[in-house]
């Protein structure tokens, strides 16, 4: 089934069940005592999805699931908060089966929160690397972006950037561009830097970039990045795929990606990743669709559609991203994220980063 017609499927499904619905409402009721269980089987429910992955990143890959499974879809979008509190206050009354969010963070808060089921399957465990998935099986990284020093191609020698920290060096005053630190992405990298490096070294190390800061704090990466390419500052700090996006609009964009901190923890990453709700009505379709945003053919589409990388190891990269070289990933359990959360925010708004 091609994708366009596959995009139909959950369509028909759901008009197959409001038939079978209203058929089902015209019969006549049964006699009192009748064998209940003698009636004709509901159509099955549509595997409902809270995410916070936007829809023309998410759509292809369920349409496709759904063509070669026959399992209907649903989604419901935004941000992670809103939806954690959301499945809280609706308890064993969800509709939901499975919650996906765009930062370990929140997946490590859903699962304190009691809202997550731990799962067993050999197929996740060994297609997710073990520090890029809970160790309860509670949630796992569907896809990996990096969160990297950007430069100015043209004004920057590359030569002279080595590590996250260096930012914070007076050679550059007045060069550093940051997003607001209210963004999960920069909480989640100032934990794994406390993680690394202690309060007081880290503390110390935010107090210098928001010294070196050539503008206040952006709205979003792309603001950022456009800022750099601008000239408005000489570096920053991004997720790859916000320069992804932007070097497919206009390949001559000139900013690039610098790896930092070679020599030690390597490079910040972060995950796209998704849990099964532990009301979930449907828990082993949930978990289906989990190995299956994990396997193989998904992995490279599913990371293509918003230029990251895949988290099954060895799957081919976009072009654009491949382009980009290789870098040494910081290997630190990403659960980090979350359970450091609380003290980076603390960390963050002490060294005045608004």
């Amino acid at each position: 089934m091609s994708h366009h017609s596959s995009r139909f499927a959950p369509l028909a499904l759901a008009l197959s069940a409001a038939l079978l619905l209203s058929a089902c409402s015209n019969s006549e009721a049964p006699a009192p005592g009748a064998d209940a269980s003698a009636e004709a089987p509901a159509a099955a429910a549509p595997l409902v999805i809270y995410s916070e992955r936007k829809a023309p990143l998410l759509d292809p890959i369920l349409a496709d699931f759904t063509a070669q499974t026959g399992i209907a879809i649903e989604t419901r979008i935004d941000g992670a908060d809103a939806l954690i509190e959301r499945l809280a206050a609706e308890g064993a009354s969800t509709p939901a089966d499975l919650l996906i969010t765009v930062d370990a963070g929140n997946l490590w808060q859903a699962a304190e929160r009691g809202l997550l089921a731990g799962v067993t399957s050999p197929s996740l465990d060994a297609n997710v690397p073990a520090n890029l998935r809970d160790a309860q099986g509670r949630w796992y990284g569907v896809s990996e972006r990096a969160r990297t020093i950007m430069f100015a191609k043209d004004r920057v020698d590359p030569s002279t950037l080595s590590t996250y920290e260096a930012l914070a060096e007076p050679q550059w005053k007045g060069k550093v561009c940051l997003r607001s630190s209210a963004k999960v992405y920069n909480q989640s990298l100032v934990a794994t830097m406390i993680e690394r490096l202690g309060a007081e070294r880290t503390e110390a190390v935010l107090k210098g970039w928001v010294d070196n800061l050539a503008a206040p704090p952006f709205a979003d990466d792309t603001l950022l990045l456009q800022a750099i390419a601008a000239g408005q500052c000489e570096v920053g700090i991004s997720n790859t795929y916000y320069l992804g996006r932007l070097q497919k609009e206009d390949p001559a964009f000139a900013v690039l990606p610098f790896w930092p901190n070679h020599a030690d923890a390597g490079v910040h990453i972060n995950i796209s990743g998704a849990g099964v709700l532990a009301n979930s009505d449907q828990p082993e379709q949930a978990k289906q669709l989990l190995e299956w945003l994990v396997s193989e053919p998904v992995q490279a589409k599913f990371a293509g559609l918003n230029f990251e990388y895949p988290v099954k190891p060895g799957v081919p990269l976009d072009p654009i991203v491949e382009a980009w070289g290789e870098f040494k990933a910081d290997p630190v359990d990403i659960a980090v994220a979350g359970r450091r959360q609380a003290e980076a925010v603390m960390l963050m708004g002490k060294a005045g980063w608004r």
